[in-house]
Order: structure tokens, then sequence, then C-alpha cells
């Protein structure tokens, strides 16, 4: 079995309809690593120079940030790891989904679930620590540590990554931080609107791995059953 070079935890759609246009607007289709004409929308320009960083990931939504496996830990621990923690937690349900503008880049944000999300974020973060490597140097320097706060730096010490916890925020990237974000985000939300889910449920925990081309694939999907 290949090792990957980091390994992570998503959400990610069940295929259907919002699964295919948001592969079709990012580009890639995670699970089999097959490329995808993106559609060119009204006033957006080319789709392909605004998804470079959501399209090298997939379609997702972060639920454990990618991590280097920790020396002896292999893919089929993590596997076994990730689907015992699906096995004892419950999905998460919230009212939907809207698009907004975060730091400068399209996401698709939920509403109405919050507590929940945070409960289920902490759980796998958590139930998934003892599975990565300790921070390089080098890494923690990518996290520009001089721009968190002092709460996120003791994440990052701690966790492997400053936005988890109180911090997470669970969103869904749809592009590369923009100069003028708002009118990709309004074509974005009337492309959307017609797949957006409501309810919207978080339903499995995927794990991604990033490839020797640092590229991200699905590799295996747990339905979320406690």
């Amino acid at each position: 079995m290949e090792q990957m070079q980091r390994y992570a935890v998503y959400y990610a759609p069940r295929e259907g309809a919002f699964a295919f246009r948001a592969n079709d607007w990012l580009g890639r289709e995670p699970g089999q690593g097959r490329d995808l004409p993106q559609p060119v929308l009204p006033g957006v320009g080319d789709p392909r120079a605004i998804t470079v960083e959501p399209r090298r990931y997939g379609f997702h939504g972060t639920i454990r940030a990618p991590f280097r496996p920790a020396e002896g830990v292999d893919e089929a621990r993590i596997r076994d790891t990730v689907e015992g923690l699906a096995a004892r937690l419950a999905p998460v349900t919230c009212e939907g989904l809207r698009i907004e503008v975060l730091h400068g880049f399209v996401a698709l944000t939920p509403v109405g679930c919050e507590a929940a999300l945070l409960d289920l974020g902490a759980a796998v973060v958590e139930g998934t620590d003892r599975l990565r490597a300790p921070l390089a140097e080098a890494e923690i320097a990518r996290r520009r540590p001089e721009r968190l706060t002092p709460r996120q730096r003791q994440l990052l010490d701690r966790w492997g990554y400053p936005h988890v916890m109180e911090e997470f925020r669970f969103h869904l990237t749809l592009t590369d931080r923009l100069d003028q974000p708002e009118p990709v985000r309004t074509a974005l939300e009337k492309h959307f609107l017609p797949v957006l889910p409501r309810p919207f449920v978080i339903e499995d925990l995927c794990l991604f791995g990033e490839d020797a081309s640092g590229r991200f694939q699905l590799l295996h999907r747990h339905a979320l059953t406690g």
C-alpha cells in the first residue's frame, strides 16, 4: 500500500448534484483523481486562475488538517483509527449552507450547527493526534506564528494546527484569495444555489492523502454511525 506524504480527515459530499457541481467548479474529482473541465461563469473570467489551491486539495471541509504520519504509523492504522471514530460519532445536521467571503476567499459555510461542529472537530482532532509526527520548524513557520493569537499558538503547539477546538470554523473553500472577491461570490451564489443541500448533513469522515505530486486524493469514506 502506497504511503502518502500527508493525511487529512475531511468532509466531502457523497455522489449527487452538489458533489458534481462542486467538483466541476474546482476542475477535479478527488476520488478518482480525474481532471474536469471547469465552467466559465459570467463576470468571473478564467476559473483555473482563481482555484489553484482548492483544486489541489479537492472539494472538502477540513475536520483534521493535513499531518505527516508519526514514525511507525502506516495508512492502515490511520484508516482503522478514522473508521473507529466514525463508528462512535454521530452525523451533524445543519440548516443549510451559505456563500460568503472569508479572509479574501469565497467559501460555503454551514448555518445552524455551530456547537455540534465544534464537538465533532474536537473529537476527531483528539482521536487522531497520536497518529501525527511532531511539527518540523518549517511546518511551524508556514503557519505564520507571528500572526497567530496567543491561544492559536498554544493550539498549534499542542495539536499541530491553530484553528482547532474553539477556534475551529468549518468551511468549504471555492476560490483562492482574491483582490475583488464580491463579484465572484455573487456569481458562485447563483451557480450553486440550485444544488445547495437543505438540510446540509455531515454524514462521513473522509480520509484524504497527499500524493507525491502534492495533490490530495479521497482514499476512504467512513459513515458517521454513532
